[in-house]
């Protein structure tokens, strides 16, 4: 891909947000709350299967998503994928001085394998939660975060790793 094209990619992608300051508003307020919301139902899970007993259900919702972080944060070292403002002549919408370790997407893989959790203890969450990450998921695209393909990784990745929860 030449330069111009993810720049262009990215400008007809945005161009309507950033003449709104509402919508630049929005979209980081969307971001960051689809982000606590995954980030507070996670312990919100374990605490449920905590008090019903079910430790064998609680210890795989501990160890499945935790051996997936550590797996993917190592996978994503060795990738060492620049970020799109690294690499592109974008301006983000989203600011993050982070370098590097785009791919695969972190946030969306935890906020996926969260979702994942919680589809056999109470699947309309799980449900809820899925649609809810495929959202933060275009909202760190349209932030200039990640690139498509960091996403659709991740969340794929996310997806994946929790099957086995779905299986137990």
């Amino acid at each position: 891909m030449k330069d111009r094209d993810y720049s262009h990619f990215y400008q007809q992608l945005t161009g309507r947000i950033r003449e709104s300051g509402a919508a630049c508003f929005l979209l980081r307020t969307a971001g960051k709350a689809a982000t606590g919301i995954m980030y507070a139902a996670y312990p919100i899970l374990l605490a449920r299967l905590a008090v019903e007993g079910a430790c064998r259900d609680l210890l795989f919702s501990v160890l499945i998503p935790g051996v997936g972080f550590v797996l993917l944060t190592l996978v994503r070292a060795g990738i060492n994928r620049p970020r799109p403002y690294e690499t592109w002549d974008i301006r983000p919408l989203i600011h993050k001085d982070t370098k590097g370790n785009s791919m695969p997407s972190r946030h969306v893989f935890s906020s996926a394998v969260i979702a994942m959790a919680w589809l056999p203890v109470y699947p309309p969450a799980g449900v809820l939660f899925l649609i809810l990450t495929a959202a933060a998921a275009l909202i760190r695209v349209l932030g200039g975060v990640h690139y498509p393909s960091d996403v659709t990784v991740g969340f794929l990745t996310g997806v994946l790793a929790g099957i086995p929860l779905l299986l137990l």
